[in-house]
């Protein structure tokens, strides 16, 4: 569950992906192909039907049987905004309340939907809305429409002061998580306190301030749910293998008997005129400054606030824009830098951001920051940069619509329109201001909104965390819960047949899983081709995967990979840097490179009409990258920076410490798991060493190439021979060496990272575990889900849902063809640290040993879980081509899905505990992140083993160890 406000993002691609629709007999919806005025070759509908319970609850329907499931997706048009000085964090708070069990359900929410096979399933709260998801098998539908309703209608009697105080907790560690990051949620909350005044409705947190989240009392939650949680303030959305009328047979019978509350009036636009522009510092534990300049702009779904998203591209949104080419490229003063259109209700906030390079006067950056926005105001932007700007926003647009569910999915796209501007279609006025745009109109919006009103805040590394600094509180709390409004006359409940004592509706049967075969075919290279045709959008998606990643820099430098790789696409063939950015924003083609522990891979992601000259782009990438030393000696600055950002962040910091603690001093899998090395290695780093890199692992011979999308084999052989069959691997390429297989320690070890001023402790613990290839893989991962794999797994249903002491606590196994590293983790408060890691030891131990056997009860969760989920899964193309590249890369056979299933199925709770053994507790590494000055005395007082204290890079602080 999601406490962060998630507007409508920088990009007008999700902007639209947010916002868009259509009427039944509708005609279709075309995008302009770039320069021609004209329709593109592929257009883009999504039809709808809609109709209103006689109780205010709006329902919109949209078909699509790409496969068997429903995305369920209800939206409350209630946020942060409706709150009132002294109560807030109520809208966020009881999204997680709503989670946690209703009248006829008293048990977590999750349960009955992880025993249908739910996938995409979450809440958010932002300032304007609450809204919650899931896709679900078609035949399921019935018991998510009666969840659904069970909480809306039925919520009040399932909460007590119990489940107040656990939510309230979780919701505080949320918040706690937030701010524990460098630049984290203090700043931001810092930047809307001084843009929006004290009673402006944005002025306040979406989560909430902790005092006001303190002093929730009982009557106040309930006050708040009883006064607008009615069926008349919210849109129900049912996407995908449905129809109009079986979801208005099913919305009114599980909806229609409830009864509508007061109806909660839309706000006016509330745009703070700013009369000068203000400036704050502000210290914070980071390795470098950022700058913040925001201003209050236009509203969500106003003509403006589309023109605003497409100057936000042109200015800062991509790697070709503006700021990026001078303060990035040209100046080299910046290590990154960037723009966000933040698109809500009753204004907008535009933001500029900048990291200042080391060393570099943050002045100077921030005089180039106005430089440019005063330069584009002046001139507007030139036709082919608004050109480029809209091909890149139709791109994404055509792409983030594949799905039905979940964040930008086709139903998240209706209800948002319909809940915002109170119609389904409104995206047709905002791609038509999108599409006829001119330089001239994007100018005149960036003048009208980017002028004087501005608030600078600026971040400068200091000795304490932004955490320390005092929270604002809006007002002192209310003393008495606000009076519940009159229910809103004009709404009607009918009657129903549905017997809720008779508790969730039993899901009797369920659609088949059916896996598409790939097409294959080999390039006269050796090169080998995959292909599984989807034709439901426009896209062809390709992944092109090389044998090596991290464990091809054995006795090299750290990071070879992972550096060599993301500069591929720094220049390639006649392109360097920036028109190479500039040329995949044109085709509208995402295109990228990187490493992993066993491979290195390169994916295109094509519009259709456009996959040729992708294509061509894609082959100069590979083959041809043209290594510049001045991008070369900017990447390895930003590469530099970017690792002690990743030192300051305290999972980044966990996950660089702990892989050479499992693997050993040489392991190829011995690197932090960023994959970015460290900064001696990169350092060292030689032009020479990437052209290496790129001439002895990228073998063509050893490459396999997964296609997913909307081609054939006949259409795209053809292209893939011409563009990369004459590809030859040299004579002396190397052979990549087994991975070495590591023991495990004698006795458990614990090693400590100081985060001084932590207001969280971040706890890790982990060990190997066999291959991917192991055959005892399967088994092992069901067992992992009874312990750490799901929301209601052991590990989370007791440091979230029972203590309340962290936001959340889980455990996995990363896939790899050496022994796999295992890792549970938690993120709790300073002052449960202790109790929080006695809490993990135990449930892994009782676990491993059998202390708590698999019940049957969980069994048949994690089977369900594991393959009810499975005809939903593959409803994208980028879901199908992770499984087929999965399979190559693992040397599986095609139907490995359908193996994986049956396993799954035929699993009993003896099989799960006996793969549980796999984990030894006495065998395990910790690391454990926060601040030492709290925890250290106390966790040495554990005695969970040899305690070591590392310092950020993995070193022993020296006079830092005692003995058991």
């Amino acid at each position: 569950m999601s406490a962060a406000s998630t507007p409508r993002a920088a990009a007008l691609a999700l902007a639209l992906a947010t916002a868009i629709g259509g009427f039944a007999f509708a005609p279709t919806v075309a995008v302009a192909a770039p320069g021609t005025g004209k329709a593109a070759a592929s257009s883009i509908e999504i039809p709808f039907e809609e109709f209103t319970l006689p109780n205010g609850l709006r329902v919109i329907v949209h078909t699509d049987r790409k496969a068997p499931i429903v995305a369920v997706n209800l939206w409350y048009h209630v946020g942060s905004k409706n709150e009132q000085p002294g109560r807030t964090g109520f809208a966020h708070l009881f999204e997680h309340l709503m989670f946690n069990g209703s009248e006829n359900h008293r048990d977590e929410f999750f349960a009955p939907f992880e025993l249908v096979g739910v996938t995409d399933q979450n809440g958010t709260t932002n300032q304007d809305r609450t809204n919650y998801f899931q896709n679900v098998p078609t035949t399921a539908l019935d018991m998510a429409l009666w969840m659904e309703s069970d909480r809306m209608g039925h919520l009040l009697g399932a909460i007590d002061q119990k489940t107040l105080d656990e939510q309230r907790g979780v919701v505080q560690n949320e918040k706690r998580q937030g701010e524990n990051q460098p630049y984290g949620r203090r700043i931001t909350a810092r930047i809307f306190e001084a843009l929006y005044p004290v009673g402006h409705p944005y002025h306040w947190q979406t989560i909430g301030s902790m005092a006001d989240l303190d002093a929730a009392a009982l009557d106040d939650v309930k006050t708040w749910f009883k006064s607008w949680y009615g069926p008349n303030n919210a849109v129900l959305v049912l996407a995908g293998d449905i129809d109009a009328k079986t979801a208005k047979e099913k919305a009114l019978r599980y909806f229609g008997d409830i009864p509508a509350s007061a109806t909660l009036k839309d706000m006016p636009t509330q745009i703070p005129k700013r009369s000068q522009d203000t400036r704050e510092i502000v210290p914070d534990r980071v390795p470098q400054v950022r700058i913040y300049r925001a201003w209050p702009v236009a509203e969500n779904g106003s003509q403006d606030s589309t023109l605003l998203t497409l100057l936000s591209q042109v200015l800062g949104g991509s790697a070709s824009s503006r700021l990026d080419t001078r303060l990035v490229h040209g100046d080299k003063l910046a290590d990154s830098v960037g723009t966000h259109a933040w698109n809500s209700e009753i204004s907008g906030t535009f933001f500029i951001t900048a990291d200042v390079k080391q060393g570099v006067d943050a002045a100077k950056v921030e005089q180039i920051l106005d430089e440019e926005l005063q330069r584009l105001l002046r001139e507007g932007p030139t036709a082919a940069e608004l050109e480029q700007a809209k091909t890149a926003i139709r791109a994404d647009f055509v792409r983030g619509i594949e799905r039905i569910g979940g964040f930008g999915g086709k139903s998240d796209v209706l209800a948002e329109c319909a809940v915002y501007s109170g119609t389904p279609d409104c995206y047709r006025e905002e791609l038509a201001t999108l599409m006829n745009a001119t330089p001239a109109s994007v100018q005149a919006a960036g003048r009208k909104w980017l002028g004087t009103g501005s608030h600078t805040l600026t971040v400068q590394p200091g000795d304490k965390p932004a955490s320390s600094l005092p929270e604002s509180v809006a007002a002192a709390p209310a003393t008495a819960p606000a009076a519940i409004p009159p229910v809103d006359p004009k709404f009607k409940t009918v009657k129903s047949d549905v017997d809720r004592s008779a508790g969730v509706p039993k899901t009797a049967s369920f659609p088949d899983l059916k896996f598409p075969a790939p097409q294959r075919a080999t390039l006269s290279n050796g090169m080998q081709v995959a292909l599984v045709e989807r034709h439901e959008v426009p896209v062809v998606q390709l992944v092109m995967e090389f044998p090596g990643g991290y464990s091809a820099d054995i006795g090299k430098k750290l990071g070879t990979a992972s550096f060599t790789m993301a500069m591929l696409d720094e220049g390639a063939g006649d392109y360097g840097a920036l028109q190479l950015a500039a040329r995949k924003e044109a085709l509208g083609a995402e295109l990228s490179a990187s490493a992993g522990l066993d491979s290195a891979s390169i994916s295109l992601s094509a519009l259709t009409d456009k996959l040729g000259p992708s294509l061509d782009l894609m082959a100069d990438v590979a083959r041809r990258p043209t290594f510049d030393a001045a991008e070369f000696e900017r990447v390895r600055a930003q590469w530099l920076a970017g690792i002690k950002q990743e030192k300051a962040r305290p999972q980044t910091a966990a996950l660089r410490v702990l892989p050479p603690l499992l693997y050993g001093e040489g392991h190829a899998y011995a690197i932090p798991f960023t994959g970015s090395g460290t900064e001696a290695s990169i350092a060292s780093l030689t032009r020479d060493d990437l052209v290496a890199f790129h001439r002895n692992w990228l073998q063509p011979e050893q490459a396999r190439i997964v296609v997913v999308g909307d081609t054939t084999l006949a259409q795209i052989l053809p292209q893939l021979e011409q563009r990369f069959g004459d590809w030859k691997a040299p004579a002396d390429a190397p052979q990549l060496p087994a991975v070495a297989t590591v023991a495990r320690p004698q006795a458990p070890r614990v090693f400590l990272v100081d985060q001084p001023g932590a207001i969280q402790s971040n706890l890790y613990v982990g060990q190997v575990v066999p291959p991917t290839g192991d055959a005892g893989t399967i088994d092992f991962d069901f067992a992992n889900g009874v312990l750490g794999g799901e929301f209601s797994s052991r590990l989370n249903m007791n440091l979230r849902e029972d203590k309340h002491w962290a936001y959340g606590s889980y455990s996995g196994a990363t896939n790899a063809k050496g022994q796999r590293p295992w890792i549970a983790s938690a993120a709790v408060q300073s002052d449960k640290t202790v109790e929080s890691i006695a809490e993990l030891k135990r449930e892994i131990t009782a676990f491993a040993a059998g202390q708590t056997a698999v019940t049957e009860a969980e069994v048949a969760k994690i089977k369900a879980s594991n393959t009810l989920s499975l005809p939903g899964g593959y409803e994208t193309a980028s879901a199908v081509l992770a499984q087929v590249a999965g399979n190559l890369r693992y040397g599986r056979p095609d139907d490995y899905i359908l193996q994986y299933k049956a396993r799954n199925e035929a699993m009993t709770a003896a099989q799960a505990q006996a793969a549980a053994k796999v984990i030894d507790p006495n065998a395990v590494t910790w690391v454990v992140v926060g601040d030492l000055s709290k925890i250290e005395a106390p966790v040495r007082a554990l005695n969970l083993g040899v305690v070591q204290v590392l310092d950020a890079d993995g070193k022993p602080v020296v006079g830092k160890t005692a003995a058991k």
